[in-house]
């Protein structure tokens, strides 16, 4: 089951620390003090294990600064028009796994740096659906179906993904956390267009359906015996829509293959991180908003095969 961010308050540091400490020393005799009362005490109020573990999508176009800076001006509006047609795609087509969100709460969990940005989710399936459905947003711009003549403008837009599960906190509105920082040094580490996982994020998928591998063969009902969805209201799988991951298991439409592969080690603050490359292709209708009755059958792939260094 899903917990929340936990929410760090200004004004409660600022009481254990007027209460533990003195905000001001100023003696002619400096001494290092002993500081265990007020570890405790900041211990006690964060409490770190108990702080819950969220998904954070990164998302970052590939070679963004080798663009003209006509092309790079307009980057971030044709962002925010894949990530708003994204958000619609998991709203109207994966009903089951995203009846909590709405548009609002999605664009409240994005932190946007312009070229791209961090989404946070409540679990990695979360996260997986999404990017997906972004990767179509991007393959019906990439091929002439979504504004044609900006496309012919701006040219191919070609991304890089990271998907990371760990512990989040928010502070004055902000998300700070593990998964943010561990997100953003994958993406940075990564010179090519793939989608990259930490191991907290395919143990995830190990946990929850023996590996990431068994999309492929995944129904809606698989997904909703999964702990995290225990609760959710299964009226969204027998009326709602749920394209990727439909009610039966079909070779022809949804995830149609899934290839893992670990593919080296990173360091983040003094920590080894495990990295792990998926390969993804998936097959669905896609339609036009001003023509939904005209439907063409399209295959995409999310990541590559490539596994060289990271």
């Amino acid at each position: 089951m899903k917990r929340s961010i936990k929410k760090i308050d200004f004004n409660k540091i600022l009481e254990i620390l007027r209460t533990e400490d003195r905000e001001s020393v100023y003696e002619k005799t400096n001494i290092v003090p002993d500081s265990q009362d007020l570890y405790k005490a900041l211990s006690s109020y964060i409490d770190t294990k108990n702080m819950g573990r969220k998904s954070v999508l990164g998302i970052d176009i590939y070679r963004y600064g080798m663009l003209k800076h006509l092309e790079q001006t307009l980057i971030p509006s044709l962002f925010k028009i894949f990530f708003d047609k994204t958000i619609k795609l998991c709203l109207q087509s994966n009903q089951f796994v995203f009846q909590h969100l709405d548009k609002k709460k999605f664009e409240h969990s994005f932190i946007n740096t312009g070229d791209g940005g961090y989404l946070i989710l409540d679990s990695p399936m979360h996260a997986l659906l999404f990017v997906i459905n972004f990767e179509i947003v991007v393959r019906a711009y990439n091929s002439y179906h979504l504004f044609p003549k900006l496309r012919n403008i701006i040219g191919a837009i070609s991304l890089r993904y990271a998907i990371t599960y760990d512990t989040l906190f928010t502070f004055e509105d902000n998300f700070y956390g593990s998964a943010i920082i561990n997100n953003a040094r994958i993406l940075e580490k990564d010179s090519l267009n793939r989608c990259l996982l930490d191991e907290n994020t395919y143990n995830w998928f190990l946990t929850n359906m023996d590996g990431i591998e068994n999309l492929q063969v995944y129904t809606i009902f698989d997904v909703a015996n999964i702990y995290h969805f225990q609760g959710y209201d299964h009226k969204f799988i027998h009326e709602g829509v749920n394209e990727i991951i439909g009610q039966e298991i079909s070779r022809y439409k949804g995830i149609i293959n899934s290839d893992i592969l670990k593919i080296g080690q990173i360091m983040a603050k003094e920590i080894s991180l495990n990295i792990y490359n998926l390969h993804l292709q998936v097959s669905l209708d896609i339609t036009s908003d001003a023509a939904i009755e005209n439907k063409r059958l399209i295959t995409v792939s999310l990541g590559n095969l490539n596994t060289t260094g990271i």
